[in-house]
């Protein structure tokens, strides 16, 4: 059954590709503009999702710059990324697919 599946899938990309080759310059314009929108809106509610997993005042931590372990707390949510106070004073905007909850010391 799963191979009919990605048989299909493959299918499906080939009639694709063959139907954009036919397409005119406007018409790819306006293809080009509902893929970006649909792979922005996709970015957006991974992002969002992932944010639902910390809130301000929360300590994490994260890989800076070389690979060095940095901890700190939360101290505001953006749209796309935690801003976070480091232990060091420091404050870096981080994407929340880089951050791990650390416990309270």
């Amino acid at each position: 059954m799963e191979m009919k599946k990605e048989s299909a899938g493959a299918l499906d990309r080939a009639v694709a590709i063959e139907e954009i080759k036919k397409l005119g310059e406007e018409d790819l314009l306006f293809l080009d503009r509902v893929i970006t929108e649909r792979l922005n809106l996709m970015a957006q509610a991974k992002s969002t999702l992932l944010m639902a997993d910390f809130h301000v005042g929360a300590r994490v931590c994260f890989q800076g710059t070389g690979g060095v372990l940095k901890s700190g707390v939360i101290f505001r949510l953006n749209k796309k990324t935690a801003s976070i106070r480091t232990d060091d004073g420091h404050l870096w905007n981080v994407s929340p697919s880089f951050l791990k909850k650390e416990s309270a010391q």
